[in-house]
């Protein structure tokens, strides 16, 4: 929109710092330049001041260089998930077949298959609003609950398996910034009792779908590493922990 915005960009950054923005400055100049007129950047103003993600309210996030759309409601991606993307591309090949499941945006697959092009991607979550904000971003969004969603002639020929699945715990939702846990979905964020229930199923089911010296990846805080990684044992699974990206290769072949 440029400077002859009846509400220049000073007002604008007053305005988000005394909603609480921390880095209102730059959050000005993007709704400045995003809305396409006066009654759009007065909506999109409301919609942050009102606490809404950023990322919502401009329509995407920019990720590993690229720009994810994201929909409302829907899971914004981290910049912390970076170092599952690396991990899941490392060694990869075109024509490999990778999974990226409880997806949210699509954006770690999107990410993978920039750095690899060529494979085989597909992409699965149990929130219709992710499927359908995923299938912005990438070519093949099944909707369903974890591997039930998937075709079943991928089984035992996946090379990654990649997952940020919700790993917070149930009563620790209450401690999130309310940006998460106001407006992101509940399913996106809940992940039981000690935060894991839906990374055990992830787990558990990993090695029925993936080829052998396939990899499945997820996503763990500091404290639940350790955890994570021992699940990944207990399925018979080499497992490896860095940093916040615990990983898990199927070294034998199931019976």
């Amino acid at each position: 929109m440029g400077a002859s915005s009846a509400m220049d960009a000073d007002v604008l950054t007053a305005t988000l710092r005394a909603a609480g923005c921390v880095f209102a400055e730059e959050e000005a100049a993007l709704l400045l330049r995003e809305a396409a007129d006066e009654d759009a950047l007065a909506a999109m103003v409301a919609r942050r001041v009102g606490g809404e993600p950023l990322e919502q309210v401009v329509g995407y996030a920019e990720f590993c260089g690229l720009r994810i759309a994201v929909a409302r409601g829907v899971f914004v991606p981290r910049q912390r998930s970076r170092a599952l993307v690396d991990a899941a591309a490392a060694g990869l090949h075109a024509g490999d077949v990778v999974v990226d499941l409880c997806c949210g945006t699509g954006a770690l697959g999107a990410a993978v298959l920039a750095a690899v092009p060529g494979i085989e991607l597909h992409a699965a979550d149990i929130d219709p609003a992710a499927v359908a904000c995923a299938r912005r971003n990438v070519p093949r969004v099944h909707e369903g609950d974890l591997y039930d969603a998937l075709p079943d002639d991928l089984r035992g020929r996946v090379t990654v398996i990649v997952a940020n699945a919700p790993y917070v715990p149930t009563d620790a939702i209450a401690t999130m910034p309310p940006e998460a846990r106001d407006h992101e979905h509940r399913v996106a964020l809940d992940g039981g009792a000690d935060g894991l229930d839906v990374q055990r199923r992830v787990i558990a089911g990993a090695p029925d779908w993936l080829a052998p010296g396939g990899r499945v990846l997820v996503e763990s805080s500091d404290r639940q590493a350790a955890v994570s990684a021992a699940l990944m044992a207990a399925a018979g699974l080499d497992a490896e922990v860095d940093g916040q990206a615990v990983a898990g290769t199927r070294t034998t072949v199931q019976p």
